[in-house]
């Protein structure tokens, strides 16, 4: 099968990432390129997925400068061809089934699926066989959204060449991905071809792979994994799929699918590391084993160290940044190290800035961490005031509080507006405590963070219930997952006859933690 490899725009450096991925497969189609619950798919079978998908899109009227839904299972195949088949038609694409998380097991509920129908103005939706129902009922709510069927057998149904690249420029819009619901509600990034090229080149390790990759993605290759994927593929690799994490799954891929790098959300390198008989356990193909997502406990990263020798690393970046800064396996030699966050990769600028001033801070002070690199977004679709006061010459506000230590690497401190990264994912306390308070049941409401000593962040709820209401619990468990979702139901529930509020009238957080008086 012949890709027809047209020239655009892209200069040499910057060139069409989907093109890189299509060659990586043609060089050995015989290959498996992805291995999933739905059994193994060779290279050629993806390149015959991507040619069935771009013909389908094409009837469809997809073209450059469009906007692409994808509604799929999570972790297959078909997403990856429909991702693929959209880009090499210059269109952009946004995953509507679930918000950047380290899961993708609680689907976003139909309403706010179709919000961000209407946010990118997208006009076609891809959807798998699980997701037709869905589909259909979002076609009834969203005029003139036409409906792209694909599935896992699609390769067999290719009847001719890709077509060529569209001649999309750097700077157009090539995905918008969605944060993790710091507010409530996702926000939605925008990223152009350009960024997403570079990530490419970036996303896989310096220098590149002497061997064939083989990657394990565990979390959503709808979001951070996405472009390790590609790399991969890129690469002549493999990638092995799970849908979500299960640690005896991952020890056994590790050593029966020969892999040589995954991705780990911090608590499911947790979790490894206290499976029993890991101390014995031997991974001769193992490269590299990155985690990122959460503050690491300094502890279980010595003892992670101990188990997987020199492949691990940790990565720190964000939805909006890219990847910041990485702590190296030769780094996680050293304890004092531990505690950091690593040293900013080389094309990243990195300040600690007061966050009301501006103004940079003097060594070992703490401040906002900001970033300038090109990994960096284009900005928050149909949000200019919000891009404006995050994103300034080029800059951008992290919202994270960090410090520099003697070494120059990096410390996380928590958050500048104090959002709680608990159940996988960004939260923003008020958005919760809002949402708390719309309950008829309730007089009043803190919702609040704490930090166990594993470096755990968790969220809790301090309620007022009017007099003589009945609500319990499970009632504003309910209540709080069908307004956010179940990421945002607190863990803890403190019953209070009166929040206890400071002198100056604030709620009084240590006696709300503690708890005693409730």
């Amino acid at each position: 099968m012949s890709t027809r490899r047209e020239a655009n725009s892209h200069t040499a450096q910057t060139r069409h990432y989907v093109l890189r991925i299509l060659e990586g497969l043609e060089r050995d189609p015989a290959r498996i390129a992805v291995h999933s619950r739905d059994g193994d798919l060779t290279a050629a079978g993806l390149l015959g997925s991507v040619s069935h998908a771009a013909a389908s899109l094409t009837r469809a009227g997809t073209g450059r400068g469009d906007t692409v839904a994808l509604l799929t299972e999570p972790n297959c195949a078909t997403m990856l061809a429909a991702r693929y088949a959209a880009h090499l038609l210059g269109a952009a694409v946004i995953h509507i089934r679930s918000m950047n998380a380290r899961s993708d097991a609680e689907e976003l509920p139909a309403g706010e699926q179709a919000r961000l129908l209407r946010a990118t103005g997208a006009r076609v939706l891809v959807v798998d066989g699980p997701n037709v129902a869905r589909g259909r009922a979002l076609q009834e709510v969203h005029d003139g959204l036409a409906l792209v069927p694909l599935t896992r057998d699609d390769s067999a149904r290719a009847t001719g060449d890709l077509p060529p690249a569209a001649p999309c420029g750097p700077q157009d819009l090539a995905v918008v991905d969605l944060t993790s619901g710091t507010t409530g509600r996702p926000k939605l990034v925008r990223r152009s071809f350009g960024v997403r090229d570079r990530l490419i080149d970036l996303s896989f390790g310096l220098p590149a792979p002497e061997h064939r990759p083989t990657l394990l993605s565990v979390t959503p290759i709808s979001h951070t994994t996405a472009t390790m994927v590609d790399a991969a593929l890129t690469a002549g690799g493999t990638v092995v799929l799970h849908n979500g994490f299960r640690p005896d799954d991952v020890l056994n891929a590790l050593t029966e699918q020969q892999v040589t790098d995954v991705y780990l959300a911090v608590p499911h390198l947790y979790q490894l590391i206290s499976r029993p008989g890991i101390d014995e356990a031997v991974f001769p193909s193992l490269r590299q084993v990155l985690y990122s997502g959460t503050a690491a406990a300094p502890s279980r990263v010595a003892r992670a160290a101990r188990v997987f020798g020199n492949t691990l690393a940790q990565l720190y970046g964000s939805t909006e940044a890219g990847g910041i800064c990485t702590l190296t396996p030769l780094d996680h030699a050293e304890p004092e190290l531990l505690s950091s966050v690593g040293r900013p990769f080389p094309w990243v600028e990195t300040e600690i800035r007061h966050p009301e001033s501006d103004e940079a801070v003097e060594r070992g002070e703490p401040g906002e961490i900001c970033v300038r690199s090109p990994t960096t977004m284009d900005g928050y679709l149909g949000e200019e005031d919000l891009s404006a006061a995050v994103k300034r010459d080029g800059w951008l506000r992290t919202g994270d509080l960090g410090r520099w230590d003697k070494y120059g690497y990096l410390h996380l401190l928590g958050r500048v507006g104090g959002v709680v990264k608990a159940n996988g994912i960004k939260i923003h306390p008020t958005s919760v405590q809002d949402v708390i308070l719309q309950h008829p049941d309730v007089a009043d409401a803190v919702v609040y963070g704490t930090r166990d000593t594993a470096y755990t962040e968790h969220l809790g709820a301090a309620v007022q219930l009017r007099t003589g209401a009945r609500c319990t619990g499970d009632d504003l468990r309910t209540h709080i997952a069908a307004s956010l979702s179940a990421a945002h139901v607190p863990e803890r529930f403190s019953w209070w006859k009166e929040i206890p509020l400071s002198p100056s009238g604030k709620p009084d957080y240590a006696r709300i933690r503690d708890g005693k008086d409730a």
